[in-house]
């Protein structure tokens, strides 16, 4: 189930917002981790330029700013800070909807998901339980290569990372695999990685 984070002092816009979500199959949360963000402008304290700034700093998860505000200003603005929509008040709640569903579709195609190990490819990120260790480009992408096929021989990650413009050898391979196994180890799966004597490795 899918979380979404509601950034709003209106308490009754607030209790709708959360009460929609959860008739439709979300989970309201109160904070990150989460899967989307929706967020107003006016707020107490920090506005909702200045949070989805802080967001952007830690994390590429999808920001929709919900708000009264409707100048042209603020929703250039709003993408200058790096959201992904800018829908007014009063909202329609099938358009609304339909644009947290087109995000959320968007970001599913960055996460891979295999034996409960997350790896998200845009954050370079890989996450077992509540631990998450950060990834160099090389690690991402033999990780994707590996959870995408379950098995690969050293030659098919190679010409995976050659396709992305990424310098990789067979001895270079050896040391990503060491030091991703290392992450992984502190992540709590520690076997995660095997490797078929011979031939390559498999997840």
């Amino acid at each position: 189930m899918e979380k979404i984070w509601v950034i709003e002092d209106d308490e009754s816009i607030r209790g709708e917002l959360q009460k929609l979500l959860r008739a439709n199959g979300y989970q309201p949360v109160e904070g990150q981790p989460c899967d989307l963000v929706l967020l107003d402008i006016n707020l107490p304290g920090e506005n909702g330029f200045e949070i989805c700034q802080k967001i952007r700093r830690q994390s590429d998860v999808p920001v929709i700013f919900l708000t009264a505000r409707d100048s042209r200003e603020d929703e250039i603005l709003g993408f200058g800070m790096g959201a992904d929509d800018f829908i007014r008040k009063p909202y329609d709640s099938s358009v609304l909807l339909a644009r947290i569903g087109r995000l959320l579709k968007r970001r599913e195609r960055s996460v891979l998901t295999v034996r409960d190990l997350t790896l998200n490819l845009a954050e370079l990120t890989v996450a077992y339980g509540d631990k998450q260790e950060e990834l160099t480009r090389n690690e991402m992408r033999i990780l994707a290569c590996l959870m995408q096929r379950r098995m690969c021989t050293r030659e098919e990650i190679i010409e995976e990372l050659w396709k992305d413009s990424l310098y990789i050898d067979d001895n270079t391979l050896g040391v990503n695999i060491s030091r991703l196994r290392e992450k992984l180890k502190r992540l709590g799966a520690d076997d995660y990685i095997r490797t078929v004597r011979g031939v390559g490795y498999r997840v």
